[in-house]
């Protein structure tokens, strides 16, 4: 990578636009920005999350998870690359059996909360929801990879399931809904 970020602000962007992993210019308020900033706002709300005491194997997936997302930013941030594959959802859709598996089956919605940390991983997959809309929508009218639509997709699913199951480890359960509770 040697030095690619020497000097951190370039002024190129005063005027309302922003550069590309390809050399090439958009505004800053384009489709792909947007995309590419909720995939960015999501590792960030990851990176919140792993300041939490998890276990091991959630650290370590959440670890591996932020590195993906890099790789999807990196597809977002280059017009038509391809840096995910499509072992990547399928790892996703492993981690949620794996991890659903454990737990009861759902009868209610559920409230996020719990414990702090799968309030963080519910604000991780609200978050997430967020991305997949602004990858959905620039799919619409640019190319996206396959595999970034799935991941996104699946990725919000995962952290639904890993909030149930910190929940479950810290012993506190889900928050169940509760309909007309305030009428």
């Amino acid at each position: 990578m040697g030095h690619r970020l020497s000097k951190i602000y370039t002024r190129t962007g005063d005027e309302g636009s922003t550069g590309l992993g390809d050399g090439s210019r958009t505004g800053k308020e384009s489709l792909r920005i947007a995309a590419l900033g909720d995939v960015d706002e999501t590792n960030s709300v990851i990176g919140l999350l792993l300041c939490e005491e998890l276990p091991d194997d959630v650290r370590d997936l959440l670890t591996g998870i932020q590195h993906d997302l890099f790789d999807l930013g990196g597809e977002i941030s280059i017009p038509g690359a391809t840096l995910l594959g499509v072992g990547q959802p399928a790892r996703l859709e492993a981690a949620i059996d794996r991890y659903n598996a454990t737990l009861e089956p759902l009868k209610e919605f559920i409230l996020p909360g719990g414990c702090r940390a799968a309030a963080l991983t519910h604000l991780a997959r609200t978050v997430c929801r967020r991305a997949e809309r602004s990858v959905v929508a620039l799919a619409h009218e640019e190319s996206v990879s396959t595999a970034g639509r799935e991941y996104i997709n699946r990725l919000s699913d995962l952290l639904f399931v890993l909030a149930r199951h910190l929940n479950r480890l810290a012993g506190c359960g889900d928050v169940l809904w509760q309909k007309g509770k305030n009428a």
